[in-house]
């Protein structure tokens, strides 16, 4: 139903409620989801849509009669992109439907696949809906693939997740050795099969940093493995999949595999699947930001090249306050009315100003007000990129770093409970390794503070 044709039907539904002056509530309901365990016999239903990925081959997929499975009348032909092929780099995209559907009676999804040639297929897997919004996604991947038609079972992790799931089915397949090549899949479905024995669900431990409050993403890799004819079969799948419980849940707590922060202190989140528990554990560590901002800085704008700071009107632009090479989460906060960068879960921090490089020549000191509540160092590093302004080391870059701490010239108290002003003076870098100031484009944070903190950074004189 269109929504033209929705709004008509809703606009008569109250025009006779009107009419016929009844005086009871009315409210209209969603479409309930069915069960329906069929993605593909033949043809597609009223309801599905392939949504191809990003980047891949739209016009990858076709429908033929040719190559079927079983004396089926039709199956889905896939043709994979060679290497630099412009009409795609590889060949995916999610089976889904505009009328969710309950799998929650079945435990697996099967379907059949043979090639032009052997290979192996990338990935193939379920809940993903192509919105980006996806919370139950599961696959496997590099499944093998012969020339003969062959049943591959796909099992479920949990079931009892899926009573209302739009994304019934995905793929994604490049070329191989940079040739490529014909895929055909037929009889895609959901099923229930004693196949699909002894799931062994289990994930990485880890320690997350975060802020609070926050929904810190968890990037520990969760899988089940799963017996399916006698053979191990790996399924990696969404943290969705599992229902977590918090050692303290006035910390932190996870739905659906959403954390969700609530108070400083450390939380340990173990899992089940079903009724089997879940081997690895989370920890969250959890900071509450300073209740105040750093004090405004009080030099002339005259003697300041700010990188980041609200009480100077000339921030310099910055390419990335996160960079690609670096490991850390970085966010923008706002504290007391004034914005703060924050960096969580922080080994080593990248700013970049590679496109916009600071000529430091005549400043005499580096500055910058952190808040740390644990740790015992920070390395802050400066990056010059020479006369050529690119990345070219051990041509002209040059980089120094000084390490703060409790007893560093200058010093770093960490876990005051109160910002502190750094003040580094450009000698510190100068007197080591940096060479030269003109084509500053780099500022590296590195220790093991984990939540870091930061305003007012600048060189000034």
């Amino acid at each position: 139903m269109t929504l033209k044709c929705l709004c008509q039907v809703v606009l008569f539904a109250i025009v006779a409620v009107a009419v016929a002056g009844c005086s009871r509530k009315t409210t209209l309901s969603p479409y309930p989801t069915i069960v329906n365990p069929v993605v593909f016999q033949d043809a597609f239903d009223a309801h599905e849509d392939f949504r191809a990925f990003g980047g891949s081959k739209y016009d990858a997929l076709s429908i033929v009669s040719d190559t079927t499975h079983g004396g089926s009348a039709a199956a889905i032909r896939v043709t994979v992109p060679s290497v630099g092929d412009p009409s795609g780099a590889y060949a995916g995209g999610a089976f889904t439907t505009n009328r969710a559907r309950d799998f929650s009676s079945f435990n697996a999804v099967s379907f059949w696949v043979r090639a032009n040639r052997p290979v192996v297929l990338d990935e193939c897997g379920l809940g993903n809906d192509n919105s980006g919004t996806s919370k139950l996604v599961a696959s496997r991947t590099k499944v093998p693939v012969t020339t003969s038609w062959t049943q591959v079972l796909l099992p479920i992790p949990n079931p009892a997740k899926l009573t209302n799931e739009s994304g019934m089915f995905y793929f994604s397949e490049g070329p191989q050795s940079g040739v490529g090549l014909t895929l055909w899949l037929d009889d895609i479905t959901y099923v229930t099969t004693a196949a699909v024995q002894n799931p062994r669900p289990s994930l990485a431990s880890q320690t997350i940093f975060a802020i609070v409050p926050g929904s810190p993403s968890l990037n520990a890799a969760t899988k089940t493995v799963f017996s399916v004819n006698g053979v191990d079969q790996t399924v990696g799948h969404m943290a969705g999949y599992f229902d977590f419980a918090s050692s303290d849940p006035a910390v932190a707590t996870i739905k659906k595999g959403v954390v969700s922060t609530r108070g400083g202190g450390v939380t340990t989140l173990t899992a089940t699947l079903g009724s089997l528990p879940v081997a690895g554990s989370i920890v969250i560590n959890a900071t509450v930001p300073p209740p105040v901002a750093p004090p405004a800085p009080t030099l002339s704008a005259a003697d300041v090249i700010p990188i980041f700071s609200d009480a100077y009107p000339n921030n310099r632009p910055v390419d990335k306050w996160s960079a690609d090479w670096d490991n850390t989460a970085y966010s923008d906060l706002t504290i007391a009315g004034h914005p703060v960068k924050v960096y969580t879960n922080m080994y080593v921090a990248g700013i970049e100003y590679v496109n916009h490089p600071i000529d430091a020549s005549a400043m005499t000191a580096f500055h910058m007000d952190v808040f740390v509540r644990a740790g015992t160092f920070l390395k802050v590093k400066v990056v010059d990129f020479g006369d050529d302004g690119v990345y070219s080391p051990g041509i002209d870059d040059s980089e120094a770093t000084v390490t703060l701490n409790a007893t560093s010239t200058p010093p770093l108290p960490i876990g005051s409970g109160t910002w502190v002003p750094i003040d580094i003076p450009m000698s510190a870098f100068t007197s080591t390794s940096l060479n030269a100031q003109a084509h500053m484009a780099q500022l590296i944070f590195e220790g093991d503070t984990r939540v870091l903190f930061v305003d007012n950074i600048y060189f000034h004189k």
